[in-house]
């Protein structure tokens, strides 16, 4: 076999790992899926914004489906480095050996990169980034000496919440302006409680009744609650109840206890699930 033919062979077998086989559930909301597609037609770099367990990270899934493009996710923290996404020199039993990193993978197969909370990394991490986000589309290997050209299929993704990060933890107008933005909130009340019954097998009027909790709490969003309550923990206080757990019970333990510790606070949503539970 030829040098090409086993880096090709080799390639083929990367993406197959990261391919999404199954159709994700995703209910779009507005213009979303179209916006996507558009901004993936010419490999613009996509920023999703907006609140924790609203479908950002599921829609990037679904994208990379229905566009049938191998994805790999990041899950970025305060402890991450620049080597932890673009790779780094780690020693085996045949001696010193360079493994990529998943944003450096991701550029050399074609898949979409995916950064998620990537506001939660340092930003000296994140600046690695930037030189994948402008007409050079390459991401320098300093440690290797050596500088990835993009493949042609390669797009990067980033998500985070502005709504919950301090300004030392907000992305700077140099990371910012090298992105189109879809924004992202909770979906309208009928559309939720679709995404209830379908992800966690509810019927139609428990899924309404979650919902309206929802809504009432996130309007204490700023007057003591940090984030509402998500789309996330309704599906998962629909599915403790698909299994015949006592609908209080299920509603204290995925949206009030997760959110806050404040006594008050706890009473008050707890009142709200009393009311239609």
């Amino acid at each position: 076999m030829s040098k090409a033919s086993a880096t090709a062979k080799m390639t083929e077998g990367d993406m197959s790992q990261y391919l999404v086989t199954q159709e994700p559930y995703y209910r779009p909301v507005l213009n979303e899926v179209e916006l996507y597609e558009a901004a993936y037609s010419v490999r613009m770099p996509v920023m999703l914004k907006g609140p924790t367990g609203c479908g950002k990270s599921r829609f990037v899934e679904y994208m990379a489906w229905k566009l049938k493009k191998p994805l790999i996710t990041v899950a970025c923290n305060e402890d991450m480095t620049a080597s932890d996404l673009v790779g780094r020199f780690l020693l085996d039993a045949s001696g010193t050996k360079w493994h990529d990193g998943p944003l450096t993978v991701a550029a050399r197969i074609g898949a979409i990169a995916y950064l998620d909370e990537v506001v939660e990394a340092r930003q000296d991490t994140t600046v690695v980034i930037h030189p994948l986000t402008d007409h050079r589309r390459q991401l320098p290997l300093e440690k290797k000496g050596e500088t990835v050209n993009c493949h042609p299929d390669f797009q990067l993704v980033i998500s985070y919440n502005p709504g919950y990060q301090s300004l030392m933890k907000d992305l700077k107008q140099s990371t910012k302006q090298r992105f189109g933005a879809i924004d992202f909130d909770y979906p309208v009340a009928d559309v939720e409680a679709e995404i209830i019954m379908h992800e966690s097998k509810v019927d139609k009027a428990t899924a309404e009744k979650l919902v309206q909790i929802a809504h009432r709490a996130r309007n204490l969003k700023g007057h003591g609650l940090d984030e509402g309550i998500s789309t996330r923990l309704l599906t998962y206080a629909g599915a403790l109840m698909a299994r015949g757990i006592d609908p209080k019970a299920a509603c204290q333990m995925t949206l009030v206890r997760p959110i806050t510790d404040d006594p008050d606070m706890r009473d008050t949503l707890d009142a709200a699930i009393n009311t239609f539970f």
